[in-house]
């Protein structure tokens, strides 16, 4: 059974940076898409930035575009989430999810969903 567990988060001045990691335990990671959610209070969870499991295929949301790394190292079975140039506005609790269906399907379309879920971490951008 795929556990994730994200690390990482904290409290970060504007225009900082923050690296998230997603830990994948109990079965490799390598067939597994990526997918970096946050959900700020008061609003929906969204999703922020996906990779591909093969080929490292990469999403991201306009809002982040430019300023965040989605990565991968499988033999670490491990995911990443350079975060920089933060703002107040990325403040959010931030979740990694993992499934073995397409990016396109599950970031861009939406028309699935991820199955596997981490337990989130706190970033918050203030000064």
């Amino acid at each position: 059974q795929l556990q994730l567990v994200e690390s990482g988060g904290g409290l970060v001045q504007p225009g900082g940076s923050l690296r998230l990691s997603c830990a994948a335990s109990g079965v490799t990671l390598e067939p597994y898409s990526i997918g970096w959610f946050r959900q700020a209070p008061g609003r929906e969870r969204e999703v922020i930035s996906c990779i591909s499991s093969a080929e490292g295929i990469t999403y991201y949301t306009d809002s982040v575009k430019g300023r965040f790394t989605v990565s991968r190292d499988n033999a670490m079975n491990t995911a990443y989430l350079q975060m920089d140039s933060l703002r107040p506005e990325d403040t959010a609790v931030y979740f990694c999810a993992a499934d073995r269906g397409s990016i396109q399907a599950m970031c861009i379309t939406k028309v699935r969903s991820f199955r596997s879920w981490g337990q989130g971490t706190q970033v918050t951008v203030s000064s």
